[in-house]
């Protein structure tokens, strides 16, 4: 293994490590990520790779395997997880912000409702969540909204404070 891939390792492990905390707190509690030293290309160990956890069947399985919902769940944990190192190794200086550009639409209603359960859980906790999708439902339950308007002229910004009916 190359040093840099060895330290990129070490990195990703501490990530996942956080990337867990945040992900069993999510409903079902089903997965955990595993940092997976597989073989990459040409047997080369690359010690980057990523793994999920099954609780249901107690097997890993590929991160590629996972549904849409459960990509995003997984998705979110990690970058929650490399917030929160950053975060410690920044000397405390918080990130407050977290922007999600869709990936909404690949979650059914369910599994929406549970997601935007646990970003309600973040704002509640200090963080600004922002929210970047198209899905009405996203407009009848977020108060607070920015529209973007795309014109020949250029774009126009509406903050609306409302939920849409």
């Amino acid at each position: 293994m190359q040093l840099k891939s060895y330290v990129l390792a070490a990195r990703l492990e501490d990530i996942v490590d956080a990337a867990n905390t945040r992900l069993s707190r999510m409903p079902h509690h089903r997965f955990t990520l595993v940092h997976s030293d597989d073989r990459a290309a040409r047997g080369a160990k690359s010690g980057l790779d990523l793994k999920v956890l099954d609780a249901w069947n107690g097997h890993k399985r590929h991160t590629d395997t996972l549904s849409g919902g459960e990509s995003f769940y997984v998705s979110l944990a990690l970058a929650l997880g490399l917030a929160d190192i950053v975060t410690a190794e920044a000397g405390g200086q918080a990130l407050d912000t977290l922007f999600i550009d869709e990936g909404f639409g690949t979650l059914d209603e369910d599994t929406l409702h549970q997601v935007l359960d646990v970003l309600d859980s973040l704002r509640a906790h200090d963080r600004t969540v922002g929210l970047i999708s198209h899905l009405p439902e996203l407009r009848r339950r977020i108060t607070q909204r920015l529209h973007i308007s795309k014109n020949i002229d250029g774009s126009t910004l509406t903050h609306l404070t409302e939920a849409a009916e």
